[in-house]
């Protein structure tokens, strides 16, 4: 086996193998359950690094396992890949120092560390899979490597919403599966390609493959919260968290974006969906979507059902972005998948710093927050403008590409969605950092456990990671036309691996 065969086996075992120590170690053993949780961490960044420098080089990583004659375990690591495996090994890191400073002295630490390995893991699969099966065998994992985590505090709460997560994942699951089998009937196989595969079967075939389309942008939807297969996200919100961080930045959610990222370009083609009229009630789903998360984030006074809302609205921006049916608008999508990653988990740690340091759970108790958490609030301040498209943020990037694109492909009605939306992110997320900002702090906090010392505002390991990533949002904004910028990475894939041509 090559060394271009084993970087992409060595990126999965690193986080399966320390993930399945982590579960035999005793609760007592802190230090050693740390130390592998980070080098784990630290070697897959590592490996990407190797994958990035490779794939930049125009060097090919894959490697495939017969499992039955004309089925294949296969992986790939393309351009579109890294840009979420990037993502994702970059936010498991912080996510790991958060969770450590979270769940220090909680029960179940090694379950929890065990099942969070297992869920990078399986997001590393999604990344990589180089046909539907693949997919579908890691698209899985992943449910079952989650639910652990959202019932982790097993509370009949936790359960109940942990439960519904479960059973909105398991039937999207269902249907992509019958899309799958569907398709392999048909083609004999159900790989990956640039140009996409479905086109080979002509036009006689056209209404089965608007059908499996269908049936397959379900089976992933569910996942991306796509309305109205979205109603297990806000009910998820009882976990932890790093564990809601995980859902929302790192791994559900995008795998599910992810999914229809490479459904729409790689299974149909750009071009072939397009002829089959699929790109715009795609579109018109993915509008529906933006306002309809962005209208219910309004209403929300608990803060991370609000920031929920706020994920099933900006998740379906990358959507919108794959379906303008143009470069422009593929790379607005794909920069989003980063830039809102980067933005929502800020929002997230922040959210998670309040509850546990001040014991504030709701919009309505942030009264002079920021007097008293000024470091913490400060990234989410950051971060609330990102979601806004406030200019120097990656948000403001993402939002101008995908305008732009959509006037390219001719459909101005979609500059009009994202413009609403921005004016709605803006009423949930003003009244917020007005509350934090500009109102007096109270007598006392709903239930303060964790008191300032000088500038140390909340435990050190809670408070760096929205610093850090808060940090992020800005770069990814004001250094978005550098060579080394997520933005550039989105550019080199859509013009790489769709259009054929560098950048």
């Amino acid at each position: 086996m090559t060394l271009n065969e084993l970087l992409p086996l060595a990126v999965l075992a690193s986080s399966l193998v320390p993930g399945l120590i982590i579960f035999t170690l005793p609760e007592a053993w802190v230090g050693t359950r740390t130390t592998l949780n980070i080098f784990a961490a630290v070697t897959k960044l590592i490996l990407i690094g190797l994958l990035l420098v490779g794939v930049a080089a125009g060097n090919e990583y894959g490697v495939r396992f017969a499992v039955l004659p004309g089925l294949e375990l296969a992986f790939k690591v393309d351009a579109l890949a890294l840009l979420f495996m990037t993502l994702s090994a970059l936010l498991w890191l912080v996510t790991t120092l958060y969770a450590i400073g979270y769940l220090e002295g909680a029960p179940h630490r090694s379950r929890f560390f065990g099942f969070f390995s297992l869920c990078v893991t399986a997001t590393m699969g999604i990344a990589m899979a180089g046909n539907l099966f693949t997919f579908f065998i890691f698209y899985e994992l992943l449910t079952l490597s989650t639910f652990p985590l959202v019932v982790h505090r097993g509370t009949e709460q936790a359960m109940r919403g942990g439960t519904i997560y479960l059973a909105y994942t398991l039937v999207g699951g269902s249907l992509l599966l019958a899309g799958i089998v569907w398709l392999h009937h048909l083609i004999g196989h159900t790989e990956f390609a640039h140009a996409g595969i479905a086109a080979l079967l002509g036009p006689a075939y056209s209404g089965q493959l608007q059908i499996i389309f269908v049936l397959l942008i379900a089976g992933v939807g569910v996942k991306a919260a796509l309305v109205p297969l979205h109603g297990w996200l806000p009910r998820a919100m009882v976990a932890p968290a790093p564990v809601s961080a995980l859902l929302h930045a790192v791994a559900v959610v995008k795998a599910g974006a992810f999914g229809i990222v490479r459904i729409v370009y790689e299974i149909y083609g750009i071009e072939f969906a397009q002829s089959l009229h699929l790109l715009l009630p795609l579109a018109l789903v993915a509008s529906l979507t933006i306002i309809w998360g962005s209208m219910r984030a309004l209403f929300q006074d608990d803060l991370k059902k609000r920031l929920a809302y706020s994920t099933i609205s900006q998740v379906s921006y990358i959507v919108l972005g794959i379906t303008l049916f143009g470069p422009i608008g593929t790379i607005g999508g794909l920069i989003h998948l980063v830039h809102q990653g980067i933005m929502k988990i800020t929002l997230f740690f922040c959210a998670g710093n309040y509850a546990e340091t001040l014991g504030i759970h709701k919009v309505s108790e942030m009264d002079g927050a920021g007097r008293r958490m000024p470091l913490t609030t400060l990234a989410f301040s950051i971060a609330a403008l990102g979601m806004m498209g406030a200019p120097l943020t990656a948000g403001a990037v993402s939002k101008l590409w995908l305008s732009d694109g959509a006037q390219a492909a001719g459909m101005d009605w979609a500059i009009w969605v994202l413009w609403t939306s921005s004016l709605l992110n803006a009423a949930y997320f003003l009244p917020i950092l007005w509350r934090a900002w500009g109102r007096k702090v109270p007598l006392a906090w709903p239930n303060e456990s964790i008191p300032a010392r000088g500038w140390r505002e909340t435990a050190w390991l809670l408070l760096l990671p929205p610093l850090l990533t808060g940090a992020a949002t800005l770069a990814a904004g004001i250094f978005a036309d550098t060579a080394v910028s997520p933005l550039a990475w989105a550019q080199l894939v859509a013009y790489r691996e769709y259009l054929g041509v560098l950048p």
